[in-house]
């Protein structure tokens, strides 16, 4: 089990890495993330929804994803409520203080899925969330070393040098943990280090001598993490193209499913930005991507206090283009309906007005991957829909793309505006190609599956060079042993 000193210390890539590593050593391997906060989301194979991160991680095992490798996912909807999904279904929605109370329920489920995969692989590498030297939390933990405890898991704890501090972030944490949770630490690992290795070895022995734990190496910083899914949506923007066509994407305050955008950075010739809270929308955007989100009206309510509605209008009456995706579509209508209160307080909210249509929430879910045809350049798409609602109207008459010969999504009727309810359409390369000329792009030809799967070796690769990958073979042992 790979848990952190800290928070965003890099524990998803590292499983990731290590799973593409131990896979090419001739391994079967699973990956498992017990409880995970995320509204980055993947449609599994079984029809449920997981932590992007899992996705990634499966691909690296070069299996498809499963709603065992995250059982427990959080998809948080307000500052203090989430929606908690088990086994890959929504269950329910918490506040979190009640949600202390609900976990000791989610163990059985975490264990039940950690198990199946178990049966089914050599090697099952758990990712932990947050961290364990939070204690404060330990009561009723599901997700550090409550899980390890119940699991009887080995742990290697990962340190994020970049940010500073790491000696006591690893110090620390073997300071607070109660002496059976330490007793489960078989080491540690260094991550993210910038110059040379070798100026930190006085350090490494340092945190061998005051904790006792074994090191495991010291991981210099990866710059190809910039091929692979971001984790963050901030993160997009910092490692995208500096082409020509300028898309921009505004930054919801429940951003949902962002990794729509992930194909795009890629591209030579597109110039991404991500436009946050208080900034303006830029001018010379060719294309607005409304992304998906958590919440629509709460959202829809965000981006006008931004003051983006009026700089959208602006936008379009230049002649530019948008694109709505999933609840960036619903935005784009005339009115949002939630009569039910699915997503907040039931009432409906005027919408911007851009596409000719009204949504109204419903209870059932969609969640299905489809393969789809754009209508515009006739490209072929595989993707995904996971929402609440329904969208109907006019500009319904000039859909986006085609499901099974059904219409999909709605187009203005100057074709300046669009929506859909399709995520993940941008890594089908030759859609993307022939979206991006159809806005003046060029349209390199990337092959992003090839790009994912090439960042992925080179990962392992690193990671080889610079960890006891025999070492940490060695510390995995049987469940329960």
């Amino acid at each position: 089990m790979i848990q952190g000193a800290g928070s965003n210390v890099g524990k998803s890539l590292m499983v990731a890495g290590l799973a593409r590593a131990d896979t090419r050593r001739g391994l079967r391997v699973r990956p498992v993330n017990p409880q995970t906060m995320s509204n980055n989301a993947a449609v599994t194979v079984d029809g449920g929804e997981i932590g992007r991160a899992q996705a990634l991680q499966a691909l690296a095992c070069g299996v498809e994803p499963v709603v065992d490798m995250n059982p427990v996912l959080l998809k948080p909807e307000t500052e203090t409520g989430a929606q908690v999904i088990v086994q890959g279904r929504r269950v329910t929605t918490v506040v979190a203080r009640d949600y202390a109370a609900l976990k000791p329920s989610l163990m059985a489920p975490v264990l039940e899925s950690f198990q199946r995969l178990g049966a089914d692989a050599d090697l099952v590498l758990v990712e932990g969330a947050g961290s364990p030297a939070e204690v404060n939390l330990r009561a009723g933990d599901i997700a550090n070393m409550g899980f390890a405890r119940a699991a009887g898991v080995p742990v290697l704890l990962l340190g994020d040098i970049d940010r500073g501090g790491v000696i006591a972030q690893i110090v620390g944490t073997r300071a607070v943990l109660e002496p059976g949770d330490a007793a489960l630490v078989g080491g540690f690992a260094i991550n993210k280090f910038r110059g040379d290795p070798a100026l930190f070895e006085d350090g490494y022995r340092l945190i061998e001598r005051e904790t006792g734990w074994r090191g495991f190496g010291v991981v210099p910083w990866f710059a190809g993490a910039a091929r692979l899914p971001a984790e963050d949506a901030l993160d997009i923007a910092a490692s995208g193209g500096a082409g020509g066509l300028h898309v921009a994407c505004l930054t919801l305050s429940r951003i949902a499913n962002f990794d729509d955008l992930d194909p795009l950075k890629l591209e030579p010739d597109v110039r991404l930005s991500m436009v946050r809270a208080g900034e303006v929308l830029p001018g010379d955007a060719d294309l607005v991507i409304l992304p998906g989100t958590k919440s629509t009206r709460g959202d829809l309510a965000f981006l006008r206090a931004q003051g983006w509605d009026i700089d959208l209008a602006a936008h379009v009456r230049r002649g530019g283009r948008v694109l709505g995706l999933c609840g960036g579509y619903q935005m784009l209508g005339r009115r949002i309906i939630d009569r039910a209160g699915l997503e907040g307080p039931a009432g409906e909210t005027e919408g911007l007005g851009l596409l000719d249509l009204e949504t109204e929430m419903v209870p059932q879910k969609r969640l299905s991957r489809v393969s789809a045809r754009h209508v515009a350049s006739g490209a072929p798409m595989a993707g995904y829909e996971i929402h609440i609602g329904r969208s109907e109207g006019p500009d319904r008459a000039r859909p986006f793309a085609e499901v099974e010969g059904m219409p999909e999504g709605a187009i203005s009727a100057d074709g300046r505006v669009m929506g859909t309810y399709l995520h993940g359409l941008f890594s089908s390369d030759r859609f993307r190609t022939a979206f991006l000329r159809g806005l003046g792009g060029a349209g390199a030809g990337l092959s992003y599956d090839a790009t994912v799967g090439q960042a992925l070796d080179a990962l392992a690769d690193h990671l080889e060079r610079h960890m006891d990958l025999d070492g940490l073979e060695a510390l995995a042992r049987p469940a329960g042993r």
